[in-house]
């Protein structure tokens, strides 16, 4: 007996028809107008009062780690443009994971009304599918799973943007070469519409890193993650869209970077590709308030 995922993706032969097709998939369509209103909204609503709050999180001693040297200056640097823009930011230091955990959680529970997104920046020693507080580690997912749309109501359809700068193990990447040429050139509705999104819509996370690979940071500079989004968001933040200000995150860090370890030639001349997963159902613009 086939699968019933390979049945499902078999493509339908009319040949053999016998009888009109079951309509199981058209049952499946929610058609109600709310939903069909929701399909329409192409950008999120950013009229409320506040843009938000954005928790700044730096880890730089550790119990049975080495001190992460230029993280004071990533937080400096992230918590200045932020504020800029025009969040409540909130910064915390060096924090157990217990402290950790209940600074999420008192966020959570505040009311987001009045916002329009929700920003979580992390700077930690990090591994796969795991961050690290001053004295133990916990699952990545502990970041985000007090704002989801099952926990905190008052975010729900509202953008919540997560960026963790941490390893995520412990390979480098050596890079490839790329012979390019190049060529220069010159609605205000207040009625509720009521209908079901996935507990998991209108999340972002971005990694400072792709899967199992190092990141990269600065002792006196800070990070190439968090340093090239402080320059993008100082740049661009009210003009750009924010899957599009990312990708230039990506781009600058890609790009502009190369480590320089001259007496470590496992570590030397190696880059680094930041990873955006996006679950944003909509296209963000943060507008000044």
């Amino acid at each position: 007996m086939e699968a019933a995922d390979e049945n499902d993706s078999k493509p339908y032969d009319t040949r053999h028809e016998s009888k009109p097709r079951s309509n199981t998939h058209q049952r499946s369509i929610v058609t109600a107008p709310a939903v069909s209103a929701a399909i329409m909204e192409e950008n999120y609503d950013t009229t409320h009062p506040k843009l938000g709050i954005a928790i700044i999180i730096n880890q730089v001693n550790f119990s049975g780690m080495a001190k992460r040297e230029g993280s004071d200056r990533d937080r400096d640097s992230i918590g200045a443009v932020l504020e800029s823009i025009g969040f409540d930011v909130r910064v915390f230091n060096n924090l157990d994971k217990k402290d950790l955990l209940d600074e999420l959680d008192k966020v959570a529970h505040e009311d987001h009304l009045q916002s329009d997104c929700l920003v979580v920046v992390i700077m930690t020693h990090g591994d796969k599918d795991v961050l690290y507080a001053s004295d133990k580690c916990y699952p990545i997912g502990c970041l985000w799973e007090p704002f989801l749309g099952d926990e905190c109501s008052s975010l729900r359809g509202k953008p919540k943007l997560f960026f963790v700068q941490a390893c995520r193990g412990n390979a480098f990447d050596k890079g490839v070469k790329l012979d390019k040429a190049v060529t220069d050139t010159v609605d205000s509705s207040s009625k509720r519409l009521l209908f079901l999104i996935p507990t998991m819509a209108d999340l972002l996370v971005m990694y400072s890193t792709y899967d199992g690979h190092y990141s990269w940071r600065h002792p006196i500079n800070g990070s190439w993650f968090i340093q090239s989004l402080s320059t993008e968001l100082e740049q661009h933040a009210h003009t750009k869209e924010i899957l599009q200000l990312l990708t230039a995150v990506s781009r600058r860090v890609a790009y502009q970077y190369q480590s320089n370890v001259p007496d470590n030639l496992a570590m030397d001349a190696m880059k680094q590709m930041p990873c955006v997963v996006s679950m944003l159902t909509k296209a963000f613009y943060i507008k000044p308030k």
